[in-house]
């Protein structure tokens, strides 16, 4: 017998508020510090009930597992607030990597971002090469405001 490739689905929690408590938690547990727990909690709450196209929140599920997550946000805490929105928060689970899931956390972020009007798409990261296999380009770098920087990517959509 073959396997199958397995399907996997994104959730977006604006469209499915009854995953909003699932993705609170699981956001803090890969991004949150103690100081930040209150902006997730906060930010994926509110995306439900505005009638704005920002800000989203996905997660990657594997049947009713959760393997990854995104955001589509209005600037991720980077000095260029010019530049908007911004894909944030994208995480695979480790033994899920790989298998380029990655990529489907960030067509969706594309498909809404161009759905909702955006004719651009940014994100900021430290990793080279990685998001360039999906057409993202290098445009400078990003100030933030607790005194680090990142790299700065953006795509036409």
């Amino acid at each position: 017998m073959r396997e199958r490739k397995k399907e996997m689905n994104v959730i977006s929690i604006k469209k499915h508020p009854e995953y909003k408590d699932r993705a609170i938690k699981y956001f803090q547990s890969k991004w949150a510090s103690k100081n930040s727990m209150k902006v997730y909690e906060d930010c994926i709450t509110n995306c439900i009930t505005t009638s704005n196209p920002l800000p989203q929140w996905y997660l990657l599920m594997d049947n009713d597992n959760i393997i990854g997550c995104a955001g589509l946000i209005t600037n991720d805490f980077i000095s260029r607030m010019d530049l908007y929105p911004w894909v944030c928060a994208v995480y695979i689970e480790k033994e899920y990597r790989g298998n380029a899931y990655g990529s489907i956390l960030l067509e969706q972020a594309k498909k809404d971002a161009k759905e909702g009007g955006f004719p651009h798409l940014y994100l900021c990261t430290d990793h080279i090469g990685y998001y360039e296999k999906y057409g993202f380009q290098y445009i400078g770098t990003g100030y933030h405001p607790w005194g680090d920087n990142s790299r700065i990517y953006g795509i036409t959509l």
